[in-house]
């Protein structure tokens, strides 16, 4: 049985019945290859879709109420479009999707009653920004059934990170959102977080393959360091800016940032985020040129500067990604999303693959007690929705 037949069943069962009418949806999950924590600062990332996702099936009711189910828990949640939705902390994942209704009702949509239901296989809480797939997707279901006009990729990314930032709370920029929305196959994406301007690049790695590999920590953003972090970093700017007008703090530079900035913790934040926005450029030219290693070598520095100067990585990831620099045909790994626990991914010859894995477990597995979880990745395309998504 396929995974759309698969899905149709729990459809009936969680609301009855299972009828032509439910429209198919999917998200996909991203990666960030390299460049974090520059997004909410103005400056470059370097991401891209990943085959691991949400589906959705929304079926038209004929009440006013949007009922939310899941495969992956038992948590169900009704929404009433006749009542003010409101965030709350026992609502759980559905949280999202309530965020997104109450914004597009907000607007004027007029969205009518329908049964929605979700399953993924991103694990939540690893970094691979399974609430901004669960963002983009409810959004998108919900205009393609129930708006008339072309739906614009860009402006349905930028409300979901309206959303994310003042209903759910978490003060994350906008590459999660716009890569899931308009990711491409076997492409990665150059996005200028502080204009919008993007470039799709070939995502080639000759023999080498990305692998994702899961700690197996979980991690909440509200409930960690995330926000104290961007604080960090508007603190910097604060600072810099009595120098010269900055806009943002990708836009110093690493001599302003040594000299001008006397308190060591704001300098240690803010040299990580101007020399990621640097390492992001580098590598993208390194792949660009066919020069896998020099990609490798700059993912690698980026792990070290998030753990020694933006301090969010933790010792699960830290120890995941020494093990695996280690490993047999490795060439470079760090940590990927927002850390604190969640993802890490790696730069792996294909040859060495089986042999990389079950090394890098059994370090990782003895020093933290915990067992990883390994994704060889491929890069695919954005929200979409149509039949062939739920065979991936």
């Amino acid at each position: 049985m396929n995974a759309f037949a698969e899905l149709e069943e729990k459809f009936a069962a969680h609301f009855g019945s299972y009828d032509q009418r439910a429209a198919r949806f999917f998200a996909p999950g991203r990666v960030n290859l390299i460049g974090e924590y520059t997004d909410f600062n103005g400056g470059y990332v370097f991401p891209a879709a990943v085959s691991y996702g949400i589906w959705g099936l929304l079926r038209p009711n004929p009440g006013r109420v949007v009922r939310l189910r899941s495969t992956n828990d038992e948590l169900a949640v009704d929404v009433s479009l006749d009542e003010p939705v409101s965030w709350r902390r026992e609502d759980g994942w559905a949280n999202y999707p309530k965020g997104i209704i109450r914004d597009l009702l907000a607007k004027g949509l007029a969205l009518q009653g329908c049964d929605i239901l979700y399953s993924g296989n991103l694990p939540a809480g690893a970094g691979l920004s399974s609430s901004a797939a669960m963002l983009v997707l409810t959004a998108y279901m919900l205009r393609t059934c129930f708006e008339s006009r072309v739906i614009d990729l860009v402006t349905l990314a930028q409300t979901c990170r309206q959303v994310e930032n003042e209903f759910i709370g978490v003060n994350c920029g906008i590459m999660d959102h716009f890569i899931i929305a308009k990711g491409r196959p076997d492409r990665a994406l150059l996005l200028d977080c502080n204009t919008l301007e993007h470039d799709y690049i070939p995502f080639d790695l000759g023999k080498y393959r990305l692998v994702i590999m899961n700690t197996n920590k979980k991690r909440e953003l509200t409930e960690s360091k995330y926000n104290e972090r961007r604080q960090q970093c508007d603190a910097a700017v604060a600072i810099l800016s009595q120098h010269r007008p900055l806009q943002n703090l990708c836009q110093a530079t690493l001599a302003e940032v040594e000299t001008l900035l006397s308190d060591p913790v704001l300098r240690k934040r803010a040299r990580h985020v101007v020399s990621e926005n640097q390492r992001v450029l580098e590598a993208v030219a390194a792949l660009q040129a066919g020069n896998t290693a020099a990609f490798g070598r700059l993912m690698t520095a980026s792990h070290c500067s998030l753990r020694d100067d933006f301090a969010v990585s933790g010792p699960e990831l830290d120890a995941l990604v020494e093990y695996a620099w280690a490993a047999p045909g490795c060439i470079g790994a760090r940590m990927t999303g927002a850390g604190f626990g969640g993802c890490a991914i790696a730069l792996v010859d294909h040859q060495d693959l089986q042999a990389f894995m079950q090394q890098v477990q059994i370090g990782y597995q003895a020093v933290t007690g915990r067992s990883a979880d390994f994704y060889p990745a491929i890069i695919a395309g954005g929200v979409k929705s149509e039949e062939a998504a739920y065979g991936s």
